[in-house]
């Protein structure tokens, strides 16, 4: 017998042993040894589900035709599928339908005159325009990136998607956990403030004033978000495990070092909708910049007493990012995640019917987060009355996520979200920079070439009346019918849609309406 054999068999004896006699398991009690192996398919399933047992389009929370289509844009390899749609179309429920126009608009192909590889696509509105920000800029993608925070993320991770930013030409939310050097590296920056107040605040944990300018001043911020909650977890804070607590992130974020970050339910800063916008109004008279909320959708109460306070009084915020309740998150309680807050689609329609009730809309830019990665995704979101879309998980697959559903646990095996050093040591940020850029650029020329499709030459412009919804039984509903718009509520006011289609190459033709159905006599 080999030494190796021994050595095995001895291995195999003492884990027998081991297991008669210990209290904490009883499947390892009644069966030694043999039990091992349902706890290590238990820990694989996930693998064995994503890739053996599911279908291209039943897995969750991203099919694996999903991350199929974001691998393949960010390696700029062939995204086409082939053989016709995987999906049901006549049985499946609430399935989307774009409806092109009979007389679509061009996109230009590589070697034709108007070709933009990067095909840029700028917002229809101005950040900060309608209230006259010192710092206010149209932003020059209307795709961008969510707020994920470094420690929940890997410095390797922030730092590939600050540098693809830049290369995509779009912006970086920070995050709640304040904004370290790998934010640096050239991409454009909203600084997201939670009620942690990372970055800015004192000893004592409260809002710093100084602290706030000190930051500011020293990175690339160009509009400030204040975090109300997010879908994945509203109505909690933030949550970083000591294992993931650095000297670094403590740094950075002025806490202890070895304890658990968890950030408080509710701001101290302010207590309610009138000093909230006082205190978004003094951060914009200190730094010029836009400022905007984000939040999950629960209590309507709260946006009636927004709408109404910035309907009559001199205060507003300049946008409002809504997070569906579907959003991601490196760790939450289950119960938060699956029953908490709204899905996105009936969250944003719910608050923008608050503001185009009002005939506030084009105060406001609305940003649209949860699943929203894709180009059918995106453009449901632009018809319900977005004017931007952030991507978060979907960025994090591009630089190389599997979807091993490890973040919680800070072993995440493609070193996205873990702060081990030797499971991050094999994410190139260049490399994965680059991946990073060309989903983001890929993703913005499918949205033109759907907005093409319907005959418009921007997604702003598409509206409800564009996109339908099969109910499963051979019916169907328009966007705007399903979700009680008035006809007209998301486009552009004239001036931006002339501001737009000039910017994209267009020229302006009067929008005429379609013919009303007529009867045909014999």
């Amino acid at each position: 017998m080999t030494i190796l054999a021994i050595v095995v068999i001895v291995a195999v004896a003492a884990t027998v042993a081991y297991d008669l006699v210990q209290r904490r398991h009883a499947i390892l009690r009644n069966f030694p040894f043999v039990g091992h192996f349902r706890y290590f398919f238990e820990a694989v399933g996930p693998e064995l589900r994503q890739y053996i047992v599911t279908s291209n389009t039943e897995e969750r929370p991203f099919s694996r035709e999903q991350r199929r289509w974001i691998y393949a844009s960010s390696k700029r390899e062939n995204n086409y599928f082939g053989f016709g749609s995987d999906h049901d179309l006549e049985q499946a429920p609430n399935y989307l339908v774009i409806k092109h126009s009979s007389f679509p608009l061009n996109t230009p192909h590589a070697g034709e005159p108007g070709y933009d590889p990067q095909y840029h696509l700028p917002a229809a509105k101005v950040l900060g325009g309608y209230r006259g920000r010192k710092g206010a800029f149209r932003p020059a993608s209307v795709v961008n990136v969510s707020g994920m925070s470094f420690g929940s993320l890997s410095p390797k991770a922030v730092e590939a998607l600050n540098r693809g930013s830049r290369l995509a030409g779009c912006f970086q939310s920070t995050g709640e956990g304040g904004i370290s050097s790998y934010h640096d590296m050239g991409g454009d920056l909203v600084w997201q403030i939670g009620t942690g107040y990372f970055g800015c605040r004192d000893a004592n944990g409260r809002f710093s004033w100084e602290r706030f300018r000190e930051t500011v001043a020293s990175h690339q911020v160009r509009a400030i978000e204040i975090k109300l909650s997010q879908g994945a977890k509203p109505g909690l804070g933030g949550v970083l495990p000591a294992a993931k607590v650095t000297p670094e992130i403590a740094a950075i974020r002025g806490i202890p070092l070895g304890r658990d970050c968890i950030s408080p339910s509710s701001h101290t800063a302010f207590g309610g909708v009138d000093s909230m916008l006082d205190f978004v109004e003094r951060i914009a008279e200190e730094t010029g910049l836009p400022v905007g909320l984000k939040s999950a959708v629960g209590d309507q109460g709260f946006w009636r007493d927004l709408v109404y306070q910035m309907a009559t009084t001199n205060r507003g915020v300049d946008f409002i990012t809504i997070d569906g309740g579907e959003g991601g998150t490196g760790a939450a309680p289950l119960v938060f995640t699956d029953h908490v807050a709204l899905p996105f689609k009936q969250a944003i329609s719910r608050v923008y019917r608050e503001f185009a009730s009002a005939g506030l809309e084009d105060r406001v830019v609305f940003i649209g987060s949860g699943k929203l990665g894709f180009p059918e995704a995106a453009m449901f979101a632009f018809a319900l009355g977005c004017d931007m879309v952030n991507v978060g998980r979907e960025a994090l697959m591009s630089i190389g996520c599997i979807q091993a559903q490890r973040c919680h646990t800070g072993h995440c095996p493609a070193g996205v979200a873990t702060q081990n050093k030797w499971l991050m040591h094999g994410l190139d940020p260049e490399l994965k920079s680059a991946r990073l850029a060309n989903y983001i650029v890929t993703l913005r020329k499918e949205l033109l070439q759907l907005s093409h499709a319907c005959g418009v030459c921007h997604p702003a412009l598409v509206d409800g009346d564009h996109l339908e919804i099969l109910d499963g039984q051979f019916g169907a509903k328009t966007v705007r019918e399903l979700f009680a718009y008035d006809k007209g509520w998301t486009l552009p006011s004239k001036r931006e849609s002339q501001e737009i289609s000039r910017i994209m190459g267009f020229e302006t033709e009067a929008q005429t309406p379609s013919p009303e159905p007529i009867g045909l006599h014999r």
